[in-house]
């Protein structure tokens, strides 16, 4: 499928979509989120697709959602906006692949959103994560309240959204907001690097472990539990389990068929 405002590749089982409004610092609006929508869903139902990149390329990520499209917006418009983004990163926490966001420079508002949506954050040392929103008389609408504070706590979050406190790559990867930090250049490069290590391992596996971790921040620890039960039951019906553990045991390494 074309897309006119973001590109998509996939190359040995790492599918990589970079956002491309470059003119408007690939600020959120419409059009854009027609084009995430449609590729997400591309890439849900391909099989061959193990890992997910998500850029905006070499020096900005996402500048947040584009203000001149929601300035005079009337409420059930700014309604449908919001449940647009909170679609996209609905579907992003849900692929049952791992999703990488490679971020380079601001990742704002939206941006950030985007960013906290996916399993795995690499940023760059001149990266820029903030929610601004309060700033504008409105606050984060696709999520950002709940997954910020799930991820580094209530207090740290209240700062960066009531406040508006900005945080640099380096305060990121401290607080855990970011998985990795690495030369600007080199976050792409560190992000694929991510992205073939996973691709490597039993896809089964993976999404099983995505669901039980899921389970537990979304239903709590008890239903979390049952469900990590479950998944680790359910793989063993799987080749790669036995293979797994058959070449665990011979000390060689495996072979996995996604099967």
């Amino acid at each position: 499928m074309e897309y006119q405002w973001i590109n998509y590749q996939k190359e040995d089982g790492v599918a990589t979509v970079t956002l491309n409004r470059p003119q408007a610092y690939n600020a959120l609006n419409a059009a854009i989120n027609r084009d995430l929508l449609a590729a997400l869903d591309e890439i849900a139902s391909d099989a061959d697709v193990r890992v997910l990149i998500v850029t905006g390329g070499p020096t900005v990520f996402a500048a947040g959602a584009d203000v001149t499209e929601m300035a005079d917006a009337a409420p059930m418009e700014a309604y449908r906006l919001c449940g647009d983004g909170r679609r996209i990163n609905r579907m992003l926490e849900e692929l049952p692949i791992p999703v990488i966001a490679a971020v380079n420079g601001m990742a704002l508002g939206g941006g950030c959103e985007l960013a906290l949506s996916c399993d795995f954050r690499v940023a760059g040392e001149k990266t820029v994560f903030g929610l601004p929103e309060v700033s504008l008389g409105i606050l984060p609408g696709a999520g950002g309240t709940q997954r910020l504070t799930r991820l580094i706590g209530a207090s740290r979050a209240k700062e960066m959204i009531l406040l508006g406190r900005r945080v640099s790559g380096t305060e990121a990867l401290a607080m855990g907001l970011a998985n990795a930090l690495v030369p600007d250049g080199e976050v792409y490069t560190e992000a694929m690097r991510m992205a073939k290590k996973l691709a490597g391992m039993p896809r089964l596996a993976l999404e099983y472990a995505k669901r039980a971790i899921g389970a537990g921040e979304e239903f709590g620890r008890e239903a979390g539990l049952e469900q990590e039960r479950l998944c680790f039951s359910m793989l063993f019906s799987t080749e790669d389990q036995k293979e797994g553990m058959k070449a665990f045991l011979e000390k060689r390494p495996p072979s996995y068929s996604g099967r």
